[in-house]
């Protein structure tokens, strides 16, 4: 029988006492749970999380890529890329989310988590797809989503919009052929229009 689920309260106190020294903050914000750990630490305490007694996250529901280069008009002053994943406790009844920061923005790494739980095989493959960010002791990290010779990683904040390159069907070659953009950029100003009396109560005359 599924237990009934502790307040956020008491399962982030739950948490700091598992994990000790082992995570660098650990706060509930808007009910949820948020643990922040060093990538030294990381794959150490997603193996705490799903064995530890009052944890037991038995399933890794999701983990994505994120990049914080623009984050708060640019303000940001961390490490730019994390790593962020949700895991859930279907035994106890309990949800937590776990964010760890890459060390180097020019080449982000953190451990692989496939060997804990089997679902985190694609995801990681999407975010070192579309981040960049690579898994250390992951057994098949390619892309998942975008073509092979794609260049590049599209959910970065600084790749452009248009691309590096568009792939057309050449009839003479008989293939797919990859050129380099020819898409000029453009920006669009919305144009707003107002009517006289726009919004008034004026009676038109018959």
């Amino acid at each position: 029988m599924t237990e009934i689920a502790i307040a956020p309260e008491a399962l982030k106190d739950t948490l700091a006492t598992a994990l000790g020294a082992l995570a660098q903050h650990v706060s509930v914000a808007l009910g949820e749970v948020t643990v922040t750990v060093a990538p030294a630490q990381y794959h150490e305490v997603m193996k705490t999380l799903r064995d530890a007694a009052g944890c037991r996250f038995e399933q890794l529901i999701d983990l994505c890529g994120v990049d914080y280069s623009t984050y708060g008009d640019g303000r940001w002053e961390g490490p730019r890329f994390a790593v962020v994943s949700h895991l859930l406790s279907v035994s106890l009844n309990q949800r937590v989310r776990l964010r760890v920061f890459c060390a180097d923005d020019d080449f982000p790494v953190v451990q692989s988590v496939n060997d804990l739980w089997s679902s985190a095989n694609w995801f990681e493959r999407e975010a070192f797809d579309l981040y960049g960010i690579m898994f250390e002791g992951h057994a098949d990290l390619r892309r998942i989503l975008t073509d092979y010779g794609f260049i590049g990683h599209p959910f970065r904040k600084d790749f452009p919009l248009s691309g590096h390159v568009e792939m057309r069907y050449d009839a003479e070659r008989q293939r797919v052929v990859y050129e380099p953009v020819s898409i000029e950029p453009r920006e669009v100003t919305p144009r707003v229009i107002r009517e006289d009396h726009y919004g008034g109560c004026t009676e038109r005359a018959l």
